[in-house]
């Protein structure tokens, strides 16, 4: 996208800024500037000057010499120029000005061509008049330039005053890059109105007033839309009498500096308007349109269409068309065709102004292999609501340009109005979001110089058609930030659980499991997420087990890696019996490893994904070894109770007397014990292998990282030791909860340092003793009151058929 500056400040008329300034505030405020370039560069002293008398070259058969005017002197100028004559009025470049390049249209150099007084065949010249690209354009951009000769100024330019500011070259031309979604700024107006916002400067975009003479163009012309999907809006208007002519300069020069080269006015009429409103549009000579009508529908498989290049486009029924009565004459959204097109024969024409779909813009412009400028713009999905404005625009033009009478009325398909948008706004969120402080009232400053609209009583933001990007609240918020300047906003720290040098409660209590487990010398593995539903046969598990219902991968590698896995036991029991079977001995694994449990099969929603802690080890230690283990964890995560270990498990894969579930006030966290001697043969581990397993997202609710400090005890404490015989079905659990539970607040600690059984005690039972300590934090306690402790204690231990040992 291409503008000049001077088309921008016809709308923001109070816009005063240096080009590197422009380029730089608009960009930041997101409208990018590619880039720039001055029309003027590299012109310096050049003036009009009026040739008052022109005499041959005494040695130069191809050279004149000129006297000319520059308004406060005259100087003498030798040229070679053919097309000039006495009175012409042309560019002149005084001695030591500057010119863009030579007559050749070659490439400019760099530095421009400095121009010296001198001598041509012997006759001094102290000037030099200038061709249109010696001023660094084009006849693209001055069509009435002679192709070789000199630029001859109009009759009423006035002497003396500056060439380069009567040519319209003080000016400069940037380019964008506009993203897809701000389709609205493919569009002068849409540039203006970003200019505007950004500069904070009144936008004053062209006020088009009616026109149109007292006739109906309902009574010339009938428009049927057959597929609204494709074209939901067909706006039609009509001019007769048309008078073909050159358009003004200043349309000209708009549409050059763009890179669009002019025509006559009709054509360029479409063009500017296409770039003013970002609307193309298209027109159709009237007397060729048969039957008066014109119908929109799509193509018929292996049709063939010639467009107004010459070229013969095979079409599908996927490619839509603009039809008469008889025939295809466009294709819509893209170009027109040569048989309907505008000639200098037309004697009155119908102005097209439409929206198409972008999707279907764009695949049709692959298949029949053709992209313009139409399509480009209306293949990013263009706003019905500027079909009608942009063609009134056209037709204002036309009367203005003086090219024909505009038909009363306007013909127009749109039975599905787009309607504004409307997203909910709270200057607080926004605050959060950007980490800003900005008043409300700033905020709703910036919507108005964008346009978009405020509806107190519902705190909404009313976003008008054009704005297609804006969908919900965080785009407003966007909206605030670049006007507010991304260089304004403060540099901030992400709000949140886990902010930067930190980490979220669920990794740090990771990140504990991790430590607690490497400090137990236990080595990190990780396995797959998917494996073979033969692991289940290997883990013994019954047929009707839940851990059998997996979720299904719908294109595996192979069968075993057919499944998403249900526990985590396959992968740390194969790691085990792998490092086995290679001899290491006394090996330790941990994982933190997800399980996927479909929540209903079928699926219809994604499985609960949930993380499991799994340590496994063969070698030195027992069941007890991998209860100290989760027990030390539990405490790293400000688990404060000791957990109950319920024996009857009942996981098959374990062994059946060394097992137990690990609860926890009621809920269970999980498992651990002996691996099922079954099931170490089936992964070929010959020595007793034992397990942990927890499950992370039952133990989060649990675990808290708040510490409170307590100062070192000020009074003695004082030790009971008891030892007792306890019937083998007690577990020493429930002894330790029956201390617990009766040993009151002076209660500190409790140690179990003995368990025997032998041939002094009885059948059936064993020996258990236990350290208790107590303490008082505000006193030093008296053998009376610890024995009354004591006391409830052993009252408690007699009720599970416990005695103290004699």
């Amino acid at each position: 996208m291409n503008t000049a500056l001077s088309w921008i400040k016809a709308y923001v008329p109070d816009l005063e800024v240096s080009d590197q300034e422009y380029t730089d505030a608009m960009t930041l405020s997101g409208t990018k500037v590619e880039g720039f370039e001055r029309l003027d560069k590299n012109l310096e002293k050049i003036v009009v000057g009026q040739i008052t008398k022109i005499e041959q070259h005494p040695d130069a058969d191809k050279l004149i010499v000129c006297q000319v005017d520059i308004g406060d002197s005259f100087i003498q100028i030798v040229t070679g120029a053919p097309n000039v004559k006495e009175g012409d009025k042309v560019p002149v470049v005084l001695e030591g000005g500057k010119v863009a390049g030579g007559h050749d249209g070659g490439p400019l150099p760099e530095e421009g061509i400095k121009i010296k007084k001198g001598k041509l065949r012997g006759i001094e010249s102290y000037g030099m008049m200038c061709s249109i690209e010696e001023l660094g354009s084009s006849r693209e951009m001055y069509p009435d330039a002679p192709e070789s000769g000199i630029y001859i100024l109009p009759a009423d330019t006035k002497v003396g005053v500056d060439a380069v500011e009567v040519l319209g070259l003080r000016d400069t031309v940037f380019e964008y890059e506009i993203t897809s979604n701000r389709v609205d700024c493919y569009s002068v107006i849409g540039i203006a109105r970003e200019a505007a916002a950004t500069f904070d400067k009144k936008f004053v975009p062209p006020v088009v007033t009616e026109t149109g003479n007292s006739e109906d163009i309902h009574d010339y012309l009938n428009v049927t839309v057959e597929n609204d999907t494709l074209c939901p809006r067909y706006c039609a208007r009509m001019v007769k009498n048309i008078k073909l002519a050159p358009s003004p300069e200043w349309m000209q020069r708009r549409l050059a500096a763009s890179g669009i080269r002019p025509i006559n006015n009709l054509v360029d009429i479409t063009n500017y308007v296409m770039e003013e409103y970002g609307q193309p549009m298209h027109a159709y000579d009237y007397d060729l349109i048969a039957g008066h009508e014109i119908i929109v529908k799509c193509a018929k498989d292996g049709d063939v269409f010639q467009t107004l290049d010459g070229q013969e486009r095979k079409l599908d029924s996927t490619v839509l068309m603009i039809n008469d009565g008889e025939k295809e004459v466009g294709i819509a959204g893209i170009m027109g065709g040569e048989n309907s097109k505008i000639t200098d024969d037309v004697k009155t024409m119908v102005f097209e102004a439409a929206c198409f779909d972008g999707t279907n813009i764009r695949l049709s412009a692959k298949k029949v292999g053709l992209r313009t400028d139409a399509s480009g713009k209306f293949e990013k999905g263009l706003d019905p609501n500027n079909a009608e404005e942009a063609i009134n625009r056209a037709c204002q033009l036309v009367e203005l340009l003086g090219a024909g009478e505009v038909v009363g009325g306007m013909i127009d398909i749109y039975p599905v109005k787009r309607e504004e948008r409307r997203i909910p706004f709270d200057a607080a969120k926004v605050n959060k979001l950007l980490g800003t402080d900005i008043p409300e009232s700033d905020m709703l400053g910036y919507f108005k110089k964008l346009e978009l609209g405020f509806d107190a009583e519902k705190q909404e933001v009313i976003v008008p058609t054009f704005r297609q990007d804006l969908e919900r609240p965080a785009d407003i918020a966007e909206e605030v930030a670049r006007f507010y300047g991304y260089d304004n906003i403060p540099t901030t720290l992400p709000s949140g659980e886990a902010t930067t040098g930190g980490l979220s409660y669920k990794l740090r209590v990771e990140q504990v499991a991790r430590e607690i487990a490497e400090f137990s010398g236990f080595s990190q593995s990780m396995t797959y997420s998917f494996e073979s539903p033969k692991a289940f046969d290997r883990l013994m598990l019954p047929a009707d087990s839940t851990l059998r219902q997996t979720v299904n991968i719908l294109n595996p590698l192979g069968e075993d890696f057919s499944v998403m896995r249900t526990t985590p036991l396959n992968g740390m029991l194969t790691s085990l019996s792998t490092n086995y079977n290679r001899r290491n001995k006394n090996v330790r694994l941990y994982e933190l490893a997800n399980v996927y449990l479909p929540k209903q099969l079928p699926l219809t929603e994604l499985p609960d994904e949930r993380m499991q802690f799994i340590l496994g080890f063969y070698g030195d230690g027992d069941f007890f070894t991998m209860k100290g283990v989760v027990e030390e964890f539990f405490e790293k995560v400000g688990m404060k109770k000791k957990p109950h270990y319920d024996p009857e498990a009942g996981k098959v894969f374990l062994h059946p007397g060394r097992q137990a579930s690990i609860v926890y006030d009621g809920v269970t966290l999980g498992y651990l014990g002996e691996i099922h001697p079954d099931v170490a043969d089936n992964y070929k581990i010959g020595e007793k292998t034992y397990i942990a397993v927890l499950d992370m997202p039952n133990i989060l609710p649990f675990a808290t990282f708040d510490r409170k400090y307590e100062g070192i005890a000020k009074y003695p404490a004082v030790t009971r030791d008891i030892s007792m015989v306890v019937p083998k079905d007690v577990l020493v659990g429930q002894i330790e909860g029956v201390i617990e539970q009766r040993g009151g607040k002076i209660l500190e600690s409790y140690q179990l340092f003995d368990i025997y059984e032998g041939a002094q005690i009885l059948a059936g039972f064993k020996s258990v003793a236990y350290s208790i300590t107590f303490r008082a934090k505000d006193r030093t306690l008296e053998d009376k009151e610890v024995n009354t402790v004591m006391e409830k204690i052993l009252h408690g231990l007699k009720e599970l058929n416990i005695e103290l040992r004699a």
